[in-house]
């Protein structure tokens, strides 16, 4: 990000790859980056990846994290490929926790997988014995996006309407980009903490204040989690 920005500006001083490679080496403060990204100038945002691998969030979170395309590619475990009898473990939702209702739905989604090594012992191929999955059975996720994107994603998927487990993963997905480049990732969150909700007629009307972090939040929306003290498998 801070080549492409200082590219602009020596463009002039460059007249071979060995002139780039100086410009691309050359040092520079984490203040600069703090600067640039207070800039209206997204595009220095989007020659950057960041890689991140998601263990044990449901495939219904698969299938809501993946309606972001632009600048974001997706590689996930297989009910194709993969056999899961026998193996299979699954999501509780948040609100499920506590209400005495988890057995039965445990039940319920072992029962799911029951019948799929059923398909499986009787010769029906992965793919097909895989439709008897159910949307919480765990998955592995790997999500490759620029920073510019992470920061959508995050603004936009840990607002207080989007499903619980989603914002938790998001959360936590931020908490760790924080660690990693602070500068970078610290005008993430909700909208309701870069200037005012979005959602219209649709608000839930309880802004997150703008000091808070992503360990903060989860704190604060997601006790049950804390409590219980799981860790970074806790996806719930």
């Amino acid at each position: 990000m801070v080549c492409a920005a200082r590219l602009t500006q020596r463009g002039h001083q460059i007249s071979c790859l060995s002139d780039f490679m100086d410009l691309y080496e050359k040092t520079y403060q984490r203040s600069t980056v703090a600067n640039l990204v207070k800039l209206p100038y997204p595009t220095i945002q989007k020659f950057g990846i960041s890689n991140v691998v998601i263990v044990g969030a449901s495939r219904r979170f698969l299938a809501q994290i993946t309606r972001h395309q632009n600048e974001v590619k997706y590689m996930s475990a297989s009910l194709q490929y993969s056999d899961y009898s026998g193996v299979e473990d699954f999501v509780i939702p948040y609100d499920l926790m506590g209400t005495g209702s988890e057995k039965e739905y445990l039940k319920q989604c072992s029962m799911a997988m029951k019948n799929y090594q059923k398909m499986i012992a009787a010769g029906v191929d992965n793919d097909s014995a895989g439709y008897c999955a159910p949307q919480g059975m765990r998955n592995i996720l790997l999500i490759s996006a620029t920073p510019y994107q992470w920061k959508h994603m995050i603004r936009q998927r840990t607002c207080r309407r989007n499903t619980r487990e989603t914002r938790y993963v998001m959360m936590k997905i931020w908490e760790e980009l924080l660690k990693q480049n602070g500068e970078l990732f610290s005008d993430c969150g909700p909208f309701c903490m870069n200037g005012g909700c979005e959602e219209g007629k649709m608000t839930c009307g309880k802004n997150i204040p703008n000091m808070m972090l992503p360990t903060d939040i989860i704190r604060t929306d997601f006790p049950k989690v804390c409590d219980v003290g799981l860790g970074g498998r806790s996806v719930r």
